[in-house]
């Protein structure tokens, strides 16, 4: 069993993260580090340097704090030798994420970018369903409130903090994995609160080298029934992905109909983990993160109401 740390005791390293080590059977929970809080059981830091000095014999960290600071954390714990974990969104810039690449192959250690959508119950069955199809189109809605799921971080309206991509990252990780061809970002509108440095909107189009058109609809401002869906027309059918990947349905007919687990992404993403590491690989799939940054560069800035938490 390998002992871990986590770094960034925030909302999903309560909500999932150390939930699941708990429970694991290949990591044993040791440390945290976080300038606010505290997790009982477990030796706590305030800073992640403090955490490595202090607890020498980790073989491993997650890093689960805002992206901004996500690469000098893993540059850090890579040179001390540690196998690396990080959550999503990988960095700030894409050229730091291939910079963690470049060190994690160098130390002869694991980095382990994680996209847990890709990990969601009806993923792998889309996947295999698409594979052998032909694309018409694909439409994605994914809104939701992000008073629920991000409150009061501020983080997240900052430059580099990436805003309605947080989660919109997310949808893109999906495609990325489900659809049988690459596609690329042809125009993108986002819509950015005149108080803030990010989007807490975004209407994407991307398209695929012949022409197939991908529409993604991101939003943050989205009240009640929050929305993560995924819908693919082929020539031979059509797939819904719903409940941010949760549950699939083909021409109707429910396939997968959904994890009665709230953590069962997050175990899958810490198996891969183990096997990563016992197998001496690392997993950096970038694409998710340079189709956002496409969307920067070639996105129609808007300016809208100011927001308020």
């Amino acid at each position: 069993m390998k002992r871990i740390g986590v770094v960034g005791i925030g909302k999903i390293a309560r909500d999932q993260h150390i939930p699941v080590l708990r429970r694991s059977a290949d990591f044993e929970l040791a440390a945290c580090a976080s300038r606010n809080a505290e997790v009982e059981g477990v030796a706590n830091f305030t800073t992640a340097e403090a955490m490595l000095d202090g607890c020498p014999d980790l073989d491993a960290i997650a890093i689960c704090t805002p992206p901004q600071a996500h690469f000098e954390t893993a540059r850090l714990a890579l040179a001390r030798g540690k196998h690396v974990l990080l959550e999503k969104p990988p960095c700030a810039t894409a050229t730091e994420l291939d910079r963690l690449a470049e060190l994690g192959r160098a130390a002869g250690r694991t980095l382990y970018q994680t996209w847990h959508s890709r990990h969601a119950a009806g993923v792998a069955a889309a996947r295999r369903w698409l594979s052998s199809r032909k694309l018409r189109c694909v439409r994605v809605t994914w809104k939701e409130d992000v008073r629920q799921w991000h409150p009061g971080q501020a983080w997240i309206w900052q430059a580099g903090g990436f805003g309605v991509f947080d989660p919109g990252i997310n949808a893109i990780s999906i495609l990325t994995e489900i659809l049988p061809q690459p596609f690329f970002v042809r125009e993108a509108d986002l819509h950015i609160p005149s108080n803030c440095k990010s989007p807490i909107a975004a209407d994407i189009v991307f398209a695929t080298e012949d022409g197939i058109r991908i529409d993604a609809a991101f939003d943050f401002r989205q009240t009640g029934t929050q929305s993560w869906d995924i819908d693919v027309e082929t020539e031979a059918g059509a797939l819904r992905l719903s409940d941010g990947g949760d549950k699939l349905m083909i021409d109707g007919t429910s396939v997968a109909p959904g994890s009665s687990d709230p953590h069962v992404e997050y175990a899958a993403i810490y198996r891969r983990f183990a096997e990563l590491i016992a197998a001496g690989r690392s997993d950096v799939d970038g694409r998710p993160f340079r189709l956002v940054g496409d969307a920067f560069f070639v996105g129609r800035r808007h300016v809208t109401a100011p927001f308020v938490e």
